[in-house]
């Protein structure tokens, strides 16, 4: 059997991080790592962890609005130290300034908080195996609303012409990738098998130079495409 994903919950509510704790006990693939009540001791706790050679947790699920360091500082400071964790942004509020702050920071995708048990298990896998969580009821607004309308020539250009060494193929999974599709809708609109998918987006992000899918998402968008 393959290792448990370790997930580490961060919210200042108690009865939150009881409710996802519980949510996470139904599959045993996931184990919960540890819970914190703000992004210090979140972040606290993952560079002790890495300091004494310790397991890591895989995903964050990590919420916006704490005392003492919010959840988009403290995913900036994470996703810095410690690039192999993901960390899921989150959010009450479906066009929320917040979320589109994580996926500046380095998150790899949000989630509304009144998620659906199973929706957030997969959101969970999803983003362990290096996926992203950008559902397409919210990607497309909070990107609209938050990625600037007049971006400098300069870099639109450069983005351009980064897109542009793609093939016709790739810049068509990009599209989709900005409209929040996963690897398993990218293959269905495509008709195409999901390991193809995959690979593709991991094609396209060695191209890119990208970390993951939201940079992709946000670069699309800045690019006018």
């Amino acid at each position: 059997m393959s290792d448990p994903i370790d997930v580490l919950i961060v919210d200042d509510q108690a009865e939150t991080r009881l409710g996802f704790a519980l949510v996470l006990r139904r599959d045993p693939s996931l184990r919960l790592w540890g819970q914190a009540g703000d992004g210090r001791q979140a972040v606290d706790a993952v560079d002790r962890a890495a300091e004494a050679g310790r397991t890591i947790p895989d995903v964050v699920l990590m919420d916006v609005r704490m005392p003492a360091m919010d959840g988009i500082d403290a995913c900036a400071l994470i996703c810095d130290r410690h690039p192999e964790v993901r960390v899921l942004i989150l959010t009450t509020y479906d066009e929320d300034d917040y979320a589109f702050g994580g996926l500046e920071a380095g998150a790899s995708g949000f989630l509304l908080k009144d998620v659906r048990s199973r929706e957030l298990i997969d959101a969970v896998h999803a983003v362990a195996e290096g996926d992203a969580v950008l559902t397409p009821r919210i990607t497309r607004a909070v990107l609209e609303v938050n990625v600037p309308k007049v971006v400098p020539g300069s870099e639109r250009e450069r983005l351009r012409r980064a897109f542009r060494r793609l093939t016709d193929h790739e810049r068509e999974i990009c599209s989709l990738i900005a409209d929040g599709l996963s690897n398993g809708e990218i293959a269905e609109r495509l008709v195409i098998q999901p390991a193809s998918a995959k690979r593709a987006v991991s094609r396209i992000l060695s191209k890119l130079g990208m970390r993951d899918r939201t940079q992709v998402a946000v670069s699309w968008y800045r690019a006018g495409l």
